[in-house]
Parts: C-alpha cells; structure tokens; sequence
C-alpha cells in the first residue's frame, strides 16, 4: 500500500483515500503558497488605484462634483498615470481617464479637469 503525504508540510496522511493535506491549516498554507506571486502583483496595483483614488478624491469639492488642477499638483501628489480603471469618451470625442468613480480630462495647457462620475 502507498503512502500519502500532506501536499504542504510532507506529513504521512491518515484517513480518507482521497485526501491531500493533513488540515485546513495545512491547506490553506498550500494555496497561499500557490497564489502569492499573482497575488502579491494585485495587491500592487490595487494599492496604486487607491492611492490615485484618494488623491482624485482628495482634490475634488464634494459640493461641485469638478475641478481643474495642474499636472504638477497630480504629480506632487503622487498621482501615477499608468494605472487607472477604465476610460470614457464623450460623443465630443472627449476621452476621460477614470479610477473607479474619479476621473480626469487632460486640457490644454498641463491643466486636467477632475471629476466625479455621478450614480446612473
């Protein structure tokens, strides 16, 4: 007869034919293991959407809805412009970059008109 071990920490399996690890402790360290490179790269990206988020968020009166800021104001705080959620084109051909519910229009002039997309 073939013995088993636990897929994580090696240990001789007791128990059902079928089983792969020893316990849930066992288990989940195992697929924490598998998914931690992909994982570690959203949590990245993931930090970075919010850090722009706040920084959107953080610009725009909560009364108006929009603003104008120039591209160094972004910068100084930290704005990446690499990442974001999606983009918006108007019929006016107008493209808008957005991270999540904030977004910007680049204007002319290093000058962006932030705004905050309103509940449809």
């Amino acid at each position: 007869m073939e013995t088993k071990t636990c897929a994580s920490c090696g240990e001789v399996l007791k128990g059902r034919i079928d089983k792969k690890f020893c316990d849930d402790a066992c288990r989940s360290n195992y697929n924490n293991k598998l998914n931690s490179d992909s994982t570690a790269l959203m949590k990245t990206i993931n930090n970075v959407l919010r850090k722009n988020r706040r920084i959107l968020e953080s610009l725009i009166p909560q009364e108006e809805g929009k603003t104008k800021v120039t591209l160094k104001k972004l910068q100084d705080l930290g704005y990446n412009f690499n990442y974001q959620t999606h983009t918006y084109t108007t019929k006016a051909g107008a493209t808008y970059v957005f991270c999540y519910e904030y977004g910007y229009l680049a204007l002319e002039g290093n000058i962006f008109m932030l705004v905050k997309r309103l509940e449809s």
